[in-house]
């Protein structure tokens, strides 16, 4: 599975997201919007308003979700 973390500097939930996704051991690539500001077009584009955003499930995952996040770990 090919999981990509959007992110952005500052961001309290993104670096729950990031640590959840390392101590589970769930490869993930990671995009942060301040590094690369035309990712937030693609993300507005998408109807996204707010990071994290974790593609690669079957659906998107908006938020630090730990719920949600478990079953990428399954």
């Amino acid at each position: 599975m090919n999981i990509t973390l959007y992110s952005k500097n500052n961001c309290m939930q993104c670096k729950m997201a990031k640590r959840f996704l390392t101590e589970n051991e769930i490869a993930f690539t990671e995009i942060n919007i301040d590094e690369h500001p035309e990712a937030v077009d693609r993300l507005k584009a998408e109807g996204f308003q707010t990071v994290p955003v974790i593609l690669g499930a079957e659906s998107a995952i908006v938020g630090f979700r730990p719920d949600q996040l478990r079953q990428l770990a399954s």
